[in-house]
């Protein structure tokens, strides 16, 4: 799974106009699967999330995890993390998971977060979103988790 971890002040998610998830601070996890994700690669990357210590402690060091500073978690599937623009200027998407798979990981990753964090928001699974956030640091980290 590819990921693009934002620390953010304040973030949301807009579809045709309307906010459907927003945080204030915490997290802005963008979200990609590729073949041969599993659940268990999940659990593993949500740990790691909420755990990695990317926020400060008292004396100005990243120090302290989101479920420390007890920040919300925005997760938002973003297929375009597994783009490749080695052969050209058309980016390919094929190595992203294919939308069914995508979809049930994705929707796993949710439910698990919801279940270990208090405050999770989401975008759209496969709709057209406006994310809008605003940066903190700016702190912005990419993962890759692998089997």
């Amino acid at each position: 799974m590819i990921t693009v971890l934002q620390r953010v002040a304040s973030a949301r998610v807009e579809v045709a106009g309307e906010v459907v998830g927003a945080i204030d601070q915490g997290l802005l996890m963008l979200v990609c699967a590729e073949p041969g994700d599993t659940e268990a690669l999940a659990q593993r990357l949500l740990s790691k999330v909420l755990k990695l210590r990317i926020f400060e402690d008292e004396a100005g060091k990243m120090n302290r995890s989101l479920q420390d500073v007890g920040g919300g978690l925005l997760v938002v599937s973003q297929f375009t993390l597994a783009a490749d623009v080695s052969g050209g200027n058309r980016p390919s998407f094929t190595a992203a998971a294919p939308p069914e798979l995508a979809r049930a990981l994705y929707e796993h990753l949710v439910a698990l977060a919801r279940a270990q964090h208090p405050l999770v928001q989401t975008g759209r699974f496969a709709t057209d979103m406006q994310v809008h956030l605003v940066n903190d640091g700016p702190i912005t980290i990419p993962l890759r988790m692998s089997a």
